[in-house]
């Protein structure tokens, strides 16, 4: 399909809302995101589903297991088989996290990349190629973290900058993070976003989260978007612009359309940024 307009809203396409889904789309939804590793190799009626959508409209992938940042060796195995998936479907955006999930064996959760120059050089060799497996650029997304690294050099925000400009590849804004460890770890939201490379954003993400504690925030997808998160948002398009931005529920999914009163939201707050300068496009 078409690469993405700046002004346009997406959802998380799970199998759950395939029934719902498969009678009407709504028309505030411009393009669907799924996980890679979930859909490949799949045939049958779901790999049936999931063709007939790609087909219809946009998609984008964001990777889960790709562990960028990881000491083991980068999983090439899996990066063609990523490629192979985004041709099939002519999906031209892939967006990974920007930590690692694992090491001799699966981890089982996204963890941080200690924010040094030695980590900057290394996990941007790994990007390039990436990169050159896919055939594409790729995006890779501010993670949310629950423990700084003890041989830390420089700020979240530099480290994502350095990596970024290393790599020459995308940023995926993930704004629900930025709320997330600006609770987690003290520090103003604001400055981060304006710290963030306006021409390398192509893509963000909204979601929801679930409060441990007064200063403990876990990133969960299961919940509805907070309205601190949403004034993020607000500022981030006040600030870089509008560029695609999609809504991630991945637990305790309501409705179709009780997700879609989210998705609207997404689109109206665009609609008030539509005339002032835009990221550019995902390509």
């Amino acid at each position: 399909m078409e690469s993405l307009c700046r002004a346009s809203v997406g959802l998380g396409f799970r199998r759950e809302l395939i029934p719902e889904l498969k009678k009407c789309v709504p028309a505030a939804i411009d393009f669907f995101e799924i996980a890679p590793e979930n859909w490949i190799d799949f045939g049958g009626v779901t790999g049936r589903d999931l063709r007939r959508f790609t087909e219809r409209y946009p998609f984008v992938c964001h990777g889960l297991s790709l562990s960028i940042g990881s000491p083991a060796p980068l999983d090439e195995e899996l990066l063609h088989k990523i490629r192979q998936f985004l041709d099939q479907h002519q999906i031209s955006l892939y967006t990974e996290h920007l930590s690692y999930c694992s090491d001799d064996g699966h981890l089982y959760d996204l963890l941080p990349i200690p924010f040094t120059e030695e980590a900057v050089k290394y996990v941007a060799t790994r990007i390039r190629r990436a990169q050159d497996i896919l055939g594409r650029r790729i995006a890779l997304e501010n993670a949310s973290f629950y423990v700084r690294s003890p041989i830390t050099e420089m700020s979240e925000a530099d480290f994502i900058r350095a990596v970024l400009t290393e790599a020459d590849c995308d940023l995926h804004l993930d704004i629900n993070n930025v709320y997330v460890n600006s609770v987690n770890h003290a520090y103003d939201p604001i400055e981060f976003i304006c710290a963030m490379p306006t021409e390398r954003i192509v893509y963000m993400h909204m979601a929801g989260h679930y409060n441990e504690a007064e200063n403990l925030i876990i990133d969960t997808h299961g919940a509805d978007v907070i309205d601190p998160v949403w004034s993020l948002l607000d500022q981030t398009y006040r600030i870089h612009g509008i560029a695609p931005t999609l809504l991630e529920r991945d637990f305790n999914i309501p409705p179709l359309h009780e997700l879609m009163h989210e998705v609207e939201r997404i689109g109206l707050t665009q609609t008030r940024y539509a005339g002032a300068n835009h990221v550019r496009a995902a390509s």
